[in-house]
This record gives structure tokens, C-alpha cells and sequence, in this order.
């Protein structure tokens, strides 16, 4: 995609993502992955960043004989995550009237 995503929309990914399901930082990754080129090295900022701000935790689960770090969605990512989706929503309105035309 050659359109720059900032921080914010870094973080209404993982937040959807993990609100689907507990998951870990490879796998959260690879779908963000399929919308924008994206390095490990920067997920995991986002993701303390996102701890930080009690919108995320963590847990730990063993895998093929290794500990595993999951990430789960707490009430307050919850009620983040519906910001984000209710302000991309306005925000998709506004930039189809741009580039379609119209009012």
C-alpha cells in the first residue's frame, strides 16, 4: 500500500485483532501483514505501548515446549477499539467524498 499509516491506525489493528481472538505478536503481524508492509521491530512498541495503556495484557502459554506470549483485550482496549472503529468509519466517509467527488 503506498499510503502511510500513523501510530493511531497501528493501534486500531492490533486492537482488532486481538479482539478476535488472544493471540501472539507473530501472528498479529502477519495480518496487519496483508494491509501494510510491516517489521516485527515495529509491532512490538505499539504492543508495550498498548499494555502501557491497560488496553492490552498479556499471558504466558506454553508452545511446542516454549513459553508463549498472548495478548488479550482488556474493557478498556475494548472501549478504544470501538473509538477507532466509529472514527474510521467518519474518517472513510470524508476521504471517499474526496477522492470519489461529491459533497
Amino acid at each position: 500500500m503506498v499510503f502511510q499509516l500513523g501510530s493511531t491506525m497501528m493501534d486500531a489493528f492490533v486492537l482488532a485483532i486481538v479482539r478476535e481472538d488472544d493471540t501472539y505478536g507473530y501472528a498479529i503481524s502477519q495480518k496487519i501483514k496483508k494491509v501494510v508492509d510491516l517489521k516485527e521491530s515495529t509491532l512490538y512498541p505499539v504492543l508495550r505501548r498498548l499494555q502501557e495503556a491497560h488496553y492490552l495484557e498479556t499471558y504466558d502459554q506454553i508452545y511446542q515446549g516454549r513459553n508463549r506470549k498472548y495478548y488479550k483485550i482488556t474493557p478498556e482496549g475494548e472501549e478504544q477499539y470501538q473509538f477507532y472503529a466509529k472514527e474510521w468509519e467518519e474518517c472513510k466517509i470524508l476521504v471517499d467524498g474526496i477522492l470519489k467527488g461529491g459533497d
